[in-house]
This record gives structure tokens, C-alpha cells and sequence, in this order.
């Protein structure tokens, strides 16, 4: 179905969906989830709601990997040799680690406010990547 052939969202619902962008921000995946489970017969609430729930899962998979293959390079290295001293290795994955962690918050923050004015005007607006699953999801 095309957005196109949509009726324009209601004031509440393009509320709602800006405070799914939004909450995302705080609360991570439970803002989104919580206004999804609410407002579920809205299809325009729904597909901005699932877009932020999506792209907190896609973010906290990111971060889990990311830290996995951290952990497997700290101990690689810490079982390499022995040093008086942390190794430049360790101090230059952990701020590697950091920037990871930071720029995927700072992308966070971005895409909510972003996508959450853009919900605001009543615009299906989808995210990169996970916009289309929540499309899908969503049945628009």
C-alpha cells in the first residue's frame, strides 16, 4: 500500500508518533515498545513506533557484538605477554570501543529528533536499514 493513499494521521497520532522518536532517546527500546503496544490500530503510529523499537534492537546487537569482539581482543592480547604496564593496544581498542559506543549514541540522538519532528508533520519518513522492516511489520 502507498503512503500516498493513506488518510494524513490525526494531531494524537502524529503525536504519538513524536514521542516514540523521542522517548527513544531516554528510554531506549521501552518508550517506543510502550506507545506501540498502545497505539497498535494506528498504522502511522505503529511504523514510527517499530522504527525507533527496531533500530534500539539493531543498536543493542551492534553494541553486544562490538563488546564481544572487544572482550575476545583484551583477553588475545592479555594472554600475548607479560607487561608492567596496560598495553597500547588496550588503551587505544578502549577508546576505539568509546567511539563506537558514542557515535552510535550521538546517531541515536540525531535520527530521534530528526525522525520525530518529521512524525510530527505527519510525514512517513523511514529510517535507513530498519524503516523498511517496519513497513513491513506495520502493514504499510
Amino acid at each position: 500500500m502507498d503512503t500516498q493513499t493513506l488518510p494524513p494521521p490525526a494531531e494524537d497520532e502524529r503525536t504519538m508518533a513524536l514521542l516514540a522518536h523521542v522517548l527513544m532517546i531516554v528510554t531506549s527500546f521501552v518508550g517506543p515498545l510502550v506507545i506501540y503496544l498502545v497505539k497498535r490500530e494506528s498504522r502511522f503510529v505503529s511504523f514510527h513506533a517499530l522504527q525507533a523499537l527496531f533500530w534500539q534492537l539493531a543498536y543493542f546487537l551492534v553494541m553486544m557484538v562490538g563488546m564481544g569482539l572487544w572482550f575476545v581482543f583484551i583477553l588475545t592480547m592479555a594472554a600475548g605477554g607479560k607487561s608492567q604496564g596496560p598495553p597500547v593496544g588496550f588503551i587505544l581498542s578502549f577508546f576505539a570501543f568509546w567511539l563506537l559506543i558514542m557515535g552510535f549514541w550521538v546517531l541515536t540522538l540525531v535520527l530521534g529528533i530528526v525522525y520525530g519532528i518529521k512524525a510530527s508533520k505527519g510525514e512517513w519518513a523511514a529510517y535507513p536499514i530498519v524503516g523498511g522492516w517496519a513497513r513491513r511489520v506495520a502493514g504499510v
